[in-house]
């Protein structure tokens, strides 16, 4: 018998004032049964840093040719695709050819340099690609934040992301590894 997805509800009060975003947003994300609550609130990270009325989560894990995020235009044209982890280098030339824009957020604490000499020589040359690297001290404590009912206060200023609830606050600062 295969195992259903458990859903979570977020609510996200974000000041992002590096990108001068300001907003509410009421969310339902279905967790994947192999999906870590770290790798969820990755997702929800990922969304927190590009927020807009246009992004949506998509079926993620459990489909091949979707990112984890998305924001298409009103034509279906996909403008932002965002995707999380190692992936391989093939699934990101694919991504930069078919959107406007892709973004990555790697994770994974030393698997990371190494992934990333493996593979930079082939993705330094897309134009369209951000890669950014989020630290295992930051992603830890912001699996502890995952509740199936979040109210979460997000702030952004100068780079440094504060995600909290009423007992917990969580404070990262990204890493750009492309373009450095």
């Amino acid at each position: 018998m295969a195992l259903k997805a458990t859903i979570f509800k977020a609510t996200l009060n974000i000041a992002d004032m590096d990108r001068h975003y300001y907003a509410d947003h009421h969310l339902t994300i279905a967790r994947h049964p192999s999906e870590t609550d770290e790798r969820m609130m990755i997702r929800l990270l990922a969304f927190i840093l590009n927020a807009s009325d246009s992004l949506e989560f998509t079926k993620g894990i459990s489909t091949d040719d979707e990112p984890d995020l998305w924001q298409k235009s009103l034509s279906d044209e996909i403008e932002l695709w965002i995707e999380l982890g190692l992936p391989d280098e093939s699934r990101l030339r694919k991504a930069c050819n078919r959107s406007d824009q892709v973004i990555l957020y790697t994770y994974g604490g030393r698997a990371v340099p190494l992934w990333w000499e493996k593979h930079q020589g082939k993705l330094t040359r897309f134009n369209n690609l951000t890669i950014i690297n989020l630290p295992p001290e930051a992603t830890e404590p912001l699996a502890a934040l995952s509740e199936r009912g979040m109210n979460l206060q997000c702030t952004i200023q100068d780079g440094t992301v504060n995600i909290g609830n009423e007992e917990t606050l969580v404070s990262l600062t990204p890493e750009s590894l492309y373009p450095a």
